[in-house]
C-alpha cells in the first residue's frame, strides 16, 4: 500500500493511502492506538488554543485527542457529539452531517444536559482531520442551537480545501490524492 510521509507535532508518521472513489484517494490520519502522536498533537493544539470552558469533539476518532487535551488542560470536562443518542442521555439535540469518508448523510446528537451546561460558556471544536467542513459544521450547529459561544475551531490536519480556510487552526497540512495515489494541487 503505498503511504504518504508526514511529520506531525515533530513525528514522522507514514499514512496509508486509501481510495474512496473511482478518481480520490486520502492519506487515512488514524490516532487510535497512537497514544505517542495523540499527546504531541494535544500539546501542540493547546498551545495554539484560544481562551475557552469547555471542548467538543466528533465521534469518533476525535475521542482520544479531546480527551487528552483535557487531561493536559487539568483534567477538564469535555463534550461529545455522538453518532448515535445513548440511552443515559437526558434528550437529545441532533444535526445532520456527510463527510467525506462516509456514504450516506449521518447525524450527530448532543446530550441536552451537556448542552445547558455550555449555554453561554466560549467552546472550542477540535477534530481530528477537517476536509469538507462537515462535521465541524454540524458540531457548531449543535453547540450554537445549545446557547454556547463557538470560540474556536482546531484540528490536527487540514485537508484539501480547508488548508485555504482562515477560520481553523491546524498543524499540518494534508493533500487529497489522485487514483494512483499521487498528490493533487491544493
Amino acid at each position: 500500500m503505498k503511504t504518504y510521509p508526514i511529520k506531525i507535532a515533530g513525528l514522522d508518521r507514514e499514512l496509508p493511502i486509501c481510495p474512496i472513489s473511482d478518481t480520490l484517494s486520502i492519506g487515512a490520519f488514524v490516532i487510535f492506538g497512537d497514544p505517542e502522536l495523540t499527546t504531541a498533537v494535544a500539546k501542540e493544539l493547546l498551545r495554539r488554543a484560544p481562551e475557552y470552558d469547555y471542548l467538543i469533539s466528533a465521534e469518533a476518532k476525535g475521542i482520544p485527542l479531546v480527551h487528552e487535551m483535557a487531561r493536559l488542560a487539568g483534567n477538564q470536562k469535555y463534550f461529545l457529539a455522538r453518532k448515535a443518542p445513548k440511552l443515559y442521555m437526558t434528550g437529545v439535540m441532533d444535526v445532520a452531517v456527510r463527510s467525506i469518508t462516509t456514504d450516506a448523510d449521518q447525524h450527530l446528537y448532543l446530550d441536552v444536559a451537556d448542552a445547558e451546561l455550555m449555554r453561554g460558556k466560549r467552546v472550542l471544536l477540535v477534530d481530528d482531520v477537517i476536509s469538507t467542513g462537515e462535521s465541524l459544521r454540524a458540531m457548531e450547529t449543535l453547540v450554537k442551537e445549545a446557547g454556547g459561544i463557538v470560540c474556536g475551531k482546531m484540528t490536527v490536519l487540514a485537508e484539501g480545501d480547508a488548508q485555504n480556510r482562515d477560520d481553523i487552526i491546524y498543524l499540518e497540512k494534508l493533500p487529497l490524492f489522485d487514483h494512483d495515489g499521487n498528490p493533487l494541487p491544493a
